[in-house]
């Protein structure tokens, strides 16, 4: 799931695991995960059991998955594909711990069990040096959603992300982490960028899935930002992990998940699991920010993205701002998807010029 795989590789490591990646996803993860899933389940739940196929094939012999509660399907993922993994005849462990369970106490239990290392300390310091690079990873992607569409050459902000990306991956401590992220600052300063140009700027909100994995939604957010939008994404890997993993009484602040639903009330009351309050919420948000639009994805047949999708339309009126919901599967060509985002940006203009000239 994007560059998730940075962060807990460096936990796994500490604590003394050997790390088997499968390839990052592609049409053959994606390919293999179809064939051998329900059809009409979720995507994420497609391109998990190819990624767990992929990594069995190239030797691995223990699986870690998270599970949640609720009515999401998320929370039957590790059983369905556990049961799909050995009825094909491969020989694992599945280690599956909860994310509301226990928190950090849950994480070191099942982190530990998996790669037989109890060491209370050798799990907290895996921890920090994790919860760093997620941080890490963030700071160097927000700053990127916000150069591309000024960027007088958007490739060399690229090349500048991608190298920050590695070298995060390859620190051994929160300090070289900090340091990587200080000198890719520096380099993203020596761009040059157009100051003048119009720029739009658009929430991206919807399952968080989808909204972290670039193969997934086929690079939307670099697709938006040659576009000349500024994608302000709702959900980032760190935002995501902290509200998952610290407890409440240790947060400074109102995290992601509390401030949609707080929004969200006059739209969506009941919390139905995956992130559909959050796609509420976010909107709400977005008309409130005077932000220029929103765009909603999720999964094909994902029922809180469903549920979501059928208030955005009435929200957008309501609040008076453009919204556009976009299903992803594994039929989702990447022409109609330009289509549609090239659609929706030229609506939005349009709209802000009639608002102008009013």
């Amino acid at each position: 799931m994007g560059n998730i795989y940075i962060p807990i590789c460096a936990l796994l490591r500490e604590m003394g695991a050997e790390i088997i990646l499968p390839p990052a996803n592609n049409k053959h993860t994606l390919t293999l995960g179809t064939r051998h899933s329900p059809e009409t389940i979720c995507l994420p739940y497609k391109m998990n059991l190819g990624n767990y196929i992929q990594a069995l094939e190239t030797g691995a012999n223990t699986i870690i998955m998270f599970q949640a509660p609720g009515t999401c399907r998320l929370g039957n993922y590790a059983k369905l594909a556990g049961e799909k993994l050995k009825e094909l005849g491969y020989d694992f462990d599945m280690v599956v711990f909860d994310l509301y369970k226990g928190k950090f106490r849950e994480v070191i239990s099942k982190f530990g069990y998996a790669t037989d290392n109890n060491s209370i300390i050798k799990a907290i310091k895996g921890i920090k040096i994790a919860l760093a690079k997620f941080n890490a990873l963030d700071k160097i992607e927000r700053e990127l959603l916000y150069l591309r569409p000024r960027a007088l050459n958007p490739d060399k902000a690229e090349k500048i992300y991608k190298l920050g990306i590695k070298l995060i991956n390859e620190a051994e401590s929160p300090e070289q982490a900090q340091e990587v992220v200080n000198e890719t600052m520096f380099k993203y300063g020596k761009l040059n960028i157009n100051k003048s140009k119009e720029i739009l700027k658009i929430f991206l909100t919807g399952e968080f899935f989808v909204l972290l994995d670039a193969f997934v939604n086929m690079d939307i957010e670099k697709e938006l930002g040659l576009l000349g939008a500024e994608v302000e994404r709702q959900v980032m890997l760190s935002e995501w992990i902290n509200q998952s993993l610290v407890p409440k009484w240790m947060r400074k602040s109102e995290t992601h998940k509390e401030r949609a639903k707080r929004i969200a009330k006059p739209y969506i009351r009941r919390v139905v699991g995956g992130e559909c309050v959050e796609s509420v919420g976010d909107a709400v948000y977005a008309a409130r920010r005077e932000v220029d639009g929103v765009l909603h994805i999720g999964p094909f047949n994902c029922i809180p993205e469903i549920m979501s999708q059928c208030i955005l339309p009435h929200i957008s009126r309501t609040e008076r701002i453009p919204v556009i919901s976009l299903l992803m599967d594994e039929h989702t060509g990447k022409a109609g998807l330009l289509t549609r985002l090239e659609a929706f940006i030229d609506l939005i203009r349009r709209n802000k010029k009639a608002v102008q000239t009013a």
